[in-house]
């Protein structure tokens, strides 16, 4: 919630400060400044001191540094790009911090449900975000979304103090068959001492993760960061019409996610290799993106357009259960680093292909966008389904 909701806060506070369209364009991604920096630190505080303190400090910092923008904003233009800044260094965090614990809590055949399910919330978080927003802004200003939304931050804080473990080993009121459980895969779930930096760089599998991540996001990105421009431009959609749209492929990641979670560990119990599974998973995540992308050339019906926008990223998500579940296969211990590396690299991913989008479609077409993305999809599906592994590496 706390991300999208400058998407949406930025229409009136332009009008305020009277903002141009290269402004605008300079606010934007500005977030993304801080959350490039701490990927992989925070990867190897979460490995190093446990997941609890670092998301913990995480959310306490990003929550901060969203009460804090309209404050940012109305001093000046560079005090609420740094702001923005800081609230990507919080968010950065995050991810490798929910990776660590996952690692240190779910046993092997409810790895995918359980990321799956974690990994809704963001989605569902942007909906929320998205829906909620504009009511807020029309009833009691464009500073209400950072105050309100913000403030959940310390609702949750509290909570997540008094609850919250870093391992098994810390929670007092985990019964010996519940330890037992989690524990059952003989892999060490305590802290680690010192990063193989050396051992980890030097595998391929690792490279997979973090190439696959890259092509990945290259299309993700792409499609929820323009979509809608395209609803606009192409479908001739109003502005309205596109932000309710918007909404849709993050409620079809949010159920496709879980589905895809619930897939991939039945096929797990079963007795398929967890290779084999990733390899399945990831591939659903490249190639149905791919598919729905190239029908858009073919499709003449607004709604087709919308439904192919929806199927993509739906099967998108079947990722959740592919190269994001990947990061603890290689290795448990690692797991926040590894997420820190691949998502970098996703991120990174995210910030050149918007802008490579806008470029294309200086000179070219949407057809263009799409076919680069398809491309890239292809190249993905190639290098995971050669260089990736199910089983550690890192021993």
């Amino acid at each position: 919630m706390d991300r999208v909701n400058m998407s949406i806060a930025i229409l009136p506070m332009s009008k305020e400060f009277n903002w141009n369209s290269a402004t605008v364009g300079l606010i934007q991604p500005s977030f993304f400044w801080g959350y490039l920096l701490t990927q992989i630190l925070g990867g190897i505080w979460a490995d190093k001191i446990g997941g609890k303190l670092v998301l913990g400090f995480g959310v306490v910092w990003w929550t901060v540094a969203t009460i804090l923008t309209p404050i940012a904003a109305r001093i000046g233009l560079p005090f609420l790009l740094t702001m923005r800044a800081f609230m990507g260094t919080g968010e950065g965090v995050a991810m490798p911090a929910m990776n660590n614990l996952l690692s240190k809590w779910i046993p092997v055949s409810e790895r995918s449900r359980s990321l799956a399910l974690v990994y809704s919330g963001m989605y569902l978080g942007s909906v929320t975000g998205l829906a909620f927003s504009p009511i807020l802004i029309h009833k009691f200003g464009w500073p209400s979304v950072f105050y309100s939304l913000g403030s959940l931050g310390s609702i949750w804080f509290a909570l997540w103090l008094n609850k919250a473990y870093s391992s098994t080993n810390e929670d007092p009121e985990l019964s010996k068959e519940e330890k037992k459980l989690i524990m059952g895969s003989g892999i060490s779930k305590e802290p680690v001492k010192v990063i193989p930096w050396r051992l980890i760089l030097s595998k391929a599998p690792v490279w997979a993760l973090i190439i696959s991540h890259f092509y990945h996001n290259w299309g993700t990105f792409i499609l929820l960061t323009w979509m809608p421009t395209y609803y606009n431009q192409v479908l001739k959609f109003n502005l309205t019409e596109s932000g309710l749209l918007c909404v849709l492929p993050w409620l079809t990641m949010a159920a496709f996610a879980n589905i895809g979670g619930w897939i991939a560990d039945t096929l797990v119990s079963r007795g398929l290799s967890i290779t084999a599974v990733r390899k399945i998973m990831q591939t659903i995540g490249f190639l149905g993106p791919a598919f729905f992308l190239t029908q858009l050339s073919y499709v003449r019906t607004p709604a087709m357009a919308v439904l192919c926008m929806a199927c993509s990223q739906g099967s998108d998500a079947f990722s959740q259960s592919g190269l994001y579940s990947n990061h603890q296969d290689i290795d448990p211990r690692y797991a926040g680093v590894l997420l820190g590396l691949s998502n970098t690299a996703g991120v990174l991913a995210g910030v050149f292909g918007t802008a490579a989008t806008g470029y294309i479609l200086q000179r070219g077409s949407w057809d263009d966008v799409f076919k680069v993305s398809v491309a890239l999809y292809i190249i993905g599906t190639l290098v995971w389904n050669l260089f990736s592994t199910g089983e550690m590496v890192l021993d």
